[in-house]
């Protein structure tokens, strides 16, 4: 994977050629002589001037305040950003290392390996090119994730699935390792927006994996006068008749009814709801692309061939 230098934060932590940088003096040297972009756990923010501390085993390791984060012209770094950092892992480069003291100490630079990720991978991608990202905060318009070296970009709630959700705490979690779509880019400020949607499956593929009379696990996402949209996959749902003991969030069993692909259909009845039980793990993807064969798409359709009404993401 050409990015392989430049992955979020936490994925080259345990690796033995991460262990080899950080675990000596003479690793540390290695790193600094290298220019290697290395990763360890931050273990402390101190309350004077805001540097992070390190943890290097025998080596104190520091990143001074300016050298935590990438900002862009005029931005004022605060200190909340450097405090959020304690207790996660936080990539770098060794600038220099200071072996006058009784324990050496190693000055890092968070920030240096941001601008070169910024500079040789963030640069280059375009639209439609799909890019591992790990999720690093939750609000309700939406998730931020971390798309290489601490770089984080927004993964609007819209963009996670089709089936609609209030919050993304519904289908991610603080932590999650996923894959993103590079949605747009704003050529005046470099800043990303992701969306994810795209790799959970169209119509065709998600219903493909159900057939009328079988009885299933859902979630109820919405109720209407009409009835009640429960979501069989991520990037699928279908209309129930109404009910007055059912409400947004449950958990349920649905007899499917009949799936007619030429209106994106899926009549359902609810055979039964369960408050507080959990049926299926909502906050694993899964994904119909797989990433690892293809990295860039120009074109996706959900809706079926047929279907007068178009659902479609254009990255040309």
């Amino acid at each position: 994977m050409k990015n392989n230098r430049y992955l979020p934060e936490g994925y080259r932590i345990g690796t033995a050629e991460n262990r080899s940088y950080v675990s000596s003096l003479a690793g540390l040297e290695r790193a600094m002589t290298t220019d290697a972009i290395c990763e360890a756990p931050a273990i402390m923010c101190d309350s004077e001037n805001y540097d992070l501390r390190v943890d290097l085993g025998g080596v104190i390791g520091i990143i001074r305040r300016e050298e935590v984060q990438l900002t862009g012209a005029g931005e004022e770094l605060k200190n909340i950003a450097v405090i959020t950092r304690v207790g996660r892992p936080v990539c770098f480069k060794v600038q220099y290392i200071d072996t006058s003291g009784r324990v050496p100490i190693a000055y890092l630079s968070r920030r240096a390996a941001q601008l070169e990720c910024a500079r040789c991978y963030i640069s280059d991608l375009v639209r439609g090119d799909i890019i591992p990202a790990k999720v690093t905060h939750l609000e309700r318009f939406g998730a931020f994730v971390d798309v290489g070296c601490g770089i984080v970009s927004l993964l609007p709630v819209d963009c996670i699935s089709v089936s609609r959700i209030s919050h993304p705490s519904e289908r991610l979690s603080l932590s999650s390792r996923i894959y993103v779509v590079i949605k747009s880019i704003d050529p005046a400020t470099g800043r990303i927006c992701v969306t994810h949607r795209e790799l959970l499956g169209t119509w065709e593929e998600n219903a493909a994996m159900f057939a009328p009379g079988q009885t299933v696990a859902g979630i109820v996402r919405s109720v209407e006068d009409y009835g009640a949209f429960v979501e069989l996959t991520p990037n699928l749902t279908g209309l129930a008749e109404p009910r007055d003991d059912i409400v947004c969030g449950q958990s349920a069993a649905v007899y499917i009814k009949s799936i007619t692909p030429e209106r994106m259909k899926i009549k359902l009845a609810i055979v039964g709801v369960y408050r507080g039980e959990i049926l299926r793990d909502n906050t694993t993807p899964r994904y119909f692309i797989n990433p690892a064969e293809t990295h860039h798409i120009d074109y996706w359709r959900y809706s079926p061939p047929g279907c007068s009404k178009i659902i479609e993401s254009v990255f040309t």
